[in-house]
């Protein structure tokens, strides 16, 4: 079955764009596309999505306020399944937008001068769980947090050692590329790095490529890198 996708913005020309470009891939489905919050509550609750892109400033409801009702709807009303994960694509990148996001359960957060590559490598992590923040964001946030959390507790260790191969691609990640760059930097298939990155999931025991990357600026395994 394809993934299928409600956008939400207020924009006609930005829900036109990514209609298209998610339209063009044979696996996602756009079931609808609307203009506020509002409707897209409306639009979850009729059609059950598996992904939900929205916006953050919209007219009425904007879209931290709907990844927050549609946590505590989650929450109350565990019965009714599993809630459409949701990817946060906006054009303001404040540190305060990005933590609330996050925190209430968005699987992503993306810019609109993201690549059309991202956009659907965004949807198709949300739908199987998995996270995507834009790399420029991932670093900034991770730059932050690393030495808070490396003065708090000890950085997890991996049930086995990572190889060379393996550690080169965790750096590569942390240092915000994406699957497809990293394969290209490394001169590798698209698939070696999911299965490497899959390894090394298992190994730290990390829910998603955020974790994985908070470890390696954790450990020190990445520094300086832009």
């Amino acid at each position: 079955m394809p993934i299928s996708v409600v956008i939400a913005d207020d924009q006609e020309m930005v829900r036109m764009g990514f209609r298209m470009i998610l339209e063009s891939q044979h696996d996602i489905e756009v079931l609808d596309d609307v203009i506020d919050g509002r409707a897209a509550l409306d639009a979850v609750a009729r059609l059950r999505p598996d992904v939900l892109l929205l916006d953050i400033r919209m007219p009425g409801l904007d879209g931290l306020a709907v990844t927050r009702r549609l946590a505590e709807l989650a929450a109350a009303h565990p019965e009714h399944g599993q809630r459409p994960r949701i990817v946060i694509v906006t054009t303001f990148d404040l540190d305060e937008y990005i933590h609330a996001a996050l925190r209430d359960g968005a699987s992503g957060f993306l810019l609109k001068d993201a690549s059309p590559a991202m956009l659907v490598e965004a949807v198709r992590a949300a739908a199987v769980g998995d996270s995507l923040v834009s790399p420029a964001i991932t670093v900034r946030l991770l730059r932050q947090m690393a030495p808070a959390a490396g003065r708090g507790r000890p950085a997890r260790t991996p049930a086995e050692p990572l190889t060379e191969r393996e550690q080169d691609v965790v750096r590569a990640l942390a240092g915000g590329l994406t699957n497809a760059e990293i394969a290209g930097e490394l001169f590798v298939s698209l698939s070696t790095v999911k299965t490497h990155l899959a390894n090394v999931q298992n190994k730290l025991d990390a829910r998603n490529r955020v974790e994985i990357a908070a470890w390696a600026w954790e450990t020190g395994l990445v520094t300086g890198r832009t």
